[in-house]
């Protein structure tokens, strides 16, 4: 378990509050880092048994409960992280986040162990289990109870389709638009050569505000969940299909799907609740 408290400024802030991107990117480091603690390591350099690199890919994500609307300059956002392992290829971690006292959000990441094939790409990534771990323990309480439900749903709607929600399946999938994202290496892609998982968001955020945002330019989220499935390579296009929106007074639900252009492969599902 770590605890650390940031002083919040430009670069973690955004028009409406706390950065949810920039958010994922803190966390995804947290929990790159404490996979390496786990195993008893100082950095998080991990090999398959032919010296081909590792990463952990994050196969599925949620916020819960969040209030980032709430969050400014200056303020300080405590950040209590806890990480366990779910199977010999899965790792949950956990990030209570909170300010002055008060909670602010929940934030649940679920990775596994990939490597990419001799000479491959990013079509080639498959699965590895690592040994550098201890062996597997019952999951810690909240946490492995969290981590296991989060990817269980995530591996129900590979399987089934089934909605993490009944109110995202009630409206029905009516696909009403789309649009097509060129990635920029630079912005988008992480040191490992993938599109990063926080790109993802920010690419369904983008389309968003592509749809309608201006009717809405401050929305914040409240809770999202999103199942990633694959990814791209460099050069490679992304579709963002609205498969399902619903606005009220207050607050708007969505289900966006992510598509390498091309050959359609599903690269996410993304459902999301936003409050004006």
């Amino acid at each position: 378990m770590a605890e650390e408290t940031l002083l919040l400024g430009m670069p973690q802030l955004c028009l409406a509050g706390l950065s949810e991107v920039w958010l994922l990117k803190e966390l995804g480091h947290r929990h790159w880092m404490g996979l390496a603690q786990l195993a008893g390591r100082s950095v998080p350099d991990f090999r398959a048994t032919d010296g081909a690199p590792v990463y952990a890919a994050f196969r599925a994500l949620s916020v819960e409960q969040a209030d980032f609307a709430v969050l400014g300059e200056n303020d300080r956002l405590t950040i209590r992280t806890t990480l366990c392992r779910l199977t010999h290829t899965q790792c949950a971690s956990r990030h209570e986040l909170t300010c002055r006292g008060r909670p602010v959000g929940t934030v649940n990441l679920v990775s596994t162990f990939v490597r990419r094939a001799p000479r491959g790409g990013n079509h080639t990534v498959a699965r590895v289990a690592l040994e550098a771990f201890p062996k597997l323990m019952p999951p810690l309480m909240a946490l492995g109870r969290a981590g296991e439900s989060l990817a269980a749903r995530a591996a129900t709607f590979r399987s089934t389709g089934a909605a993490p929600e009944p109110r995202f399946a009630a409206a029905g999938l009516v696909e009403d638009g789309c649009v097509t994202f060129d990635p920029c290496p630079a912005q988008d892609f992480n040191g490992a050569g993938f599109l990063y998982f926080s790109s993802f968001i920010a690419l369904i955020d983008r389309a968003e505000w592509h749809f309608d945002g201006r009717s809405a330019p401050q929305a914040t989220t409240r809770r999202r969940e999103v199942y990633f499935h694959g990814n791209i390579d460099p050069g490679e296009r992304v579709v963002v299909r609205r498969l399902m929106d619903e606005r009220g007074a207050r607050e708007r639900i969505h289900h966006y799907r992510l598509e390498r252009a091309g050959d359609d492969l599903r690269l996410a599902d993304a459902f999301t609740q936003r409050v004006f």
